[in-house]
């Protein structure tokens, strides 16, 4: 069962990156991401509330308080970062590949964040994947011209807000079930883009079919699949193996816009996906996955082994 979340994880995180793209020559980054959510948040608020209504139970107003946080970080902020990207000229798989540093940046926030220490094989399995990372970087940025040079630290600012989202959740006390945490983030985008665009004078959306098709594309896929198997692969697995997960992101968005809208795919780019693979079996095989327990109210994301002993990365041990 992990293994089948963690496929659809990738594909579907992956498929963010190239709906983005379709969109992007209908209408403007804010445009797109206002229709993606405006009409998703009711419709999954009504589904949580009727199929999902115990769920809410005991979820206080500071609990919500920290999803909305965690929405606009992981969403709204990510998001917008990623789209406007695309939008400036970066192409899906270096928007994906700049996204890829990821891992790295939470592995070295963890440690003075959440007292969780990463072992030497698990370094060398980040930095076989940072190297993967790097090397289809180079190799798609040298193909494209005409994008101006700090295009492309708009996605890097959107990889930051994500880890800021991963670590306001992982330090949460209590455990929100997906759904409502899903339902949660799309109101608080709906809410920060139906905002923006209006502010901009872009609200209103092109009547071109491919633009709804984009949005069909990213509601299905992007929201549901990939920001819904983010979470539960977050509680399931722990951070690093979401962190870990990251790394395949790049090189499968690579092939999929290769494929999709004829970019580039050389040598390099399919050296990069080697050293990602080799990235995950390596941190994989090096660690040892402790789920979320519910009933605890302990946040356990990335538990490790280290000298033979589970040590807790958050407050309250409660079993």
């Amino acid at each position: 069962m992990n293994v089948l979340l963690s496929i659809g994880f990738v594909l579907t995180w992956s498929s963010g990156f190239i709906g983005a793209k379709l969109g992007a020559d209908d209408a403007s980054a804010v445009t797109t991401l206002m229709w993606r959510f405006l009409p998703l948040a009711p419709a999954l608020g009504a589904v949580a509330l009727v199929a999902g209504r115990k769920r809410w139970r005991g979820l206080g107003g500071r609990t919500i308080g920290r999803q909305v946080v965690v929405g606009a970080l992981s969403q709204s902020g990510y998001l917008l970062t990623v789209y406007y990207a695309i939008q400036l000229g970066v192409s899906s798989g270096t928007t994906a590949l700049i996204d890829g540093t990821q891992p790295l940046v939470a592995g070295a926030l963890a440690g003075p964040l959440l007292r969780q220490y990463v072992t030497a094989r698990q370094w060398l399995g980040l930095c076989l994947g940072l190297a993967g990372v790097v090397v289809v970087t180079t190799a798609d940025a040298g193909a494209v011209s005409g994008v101006p040079w700090w295009a492309y630290g708009v996605p890097f600012l959107g990889m930051l807000s994500l880890v800021a989202a991963t670590f306001v959740e992982s330090r949460s006390r209590t455990r929100v079930e997906p759904l409502v945490a899903l339902t949660v983030h799309c109101a608080t985008s709906a809410v920060v883009f139906t905002g923006l665009a209006v502010a901009l004078g872009r609200a209103a959306p092109p009547a071109a079919p491919s633009f709804w098709l984009s949005i069909a594309w990213l509601v299905g896929l992007s929201t549901f699949g990939g920001y819904g198997l983010y979470w539960i692969v977050l509680r399931r697995g722990g951070l690093t193996q979401v962190n870990t997960l990251m790394f395949l992101m790049a090189p499968v968005t690579a092939v999929w816009g290769a494929l999709m809208f004829g970019e580039p795919f050389g040598v390099r780019t399919a050296l990069g996906l080697v050293l990602g693979l080799a990235a995950v079996v390596v941190v994989r095989l090096g660690t040892r996955a402790y789920p979320l327990r519910s009933g605890a109210d302990k946040v356990a994301v990335g538990e490790h082994r280290r000298v033979g002993q589970l040590r807790d990365l958050h407050h309250g041990d409660a079993r």
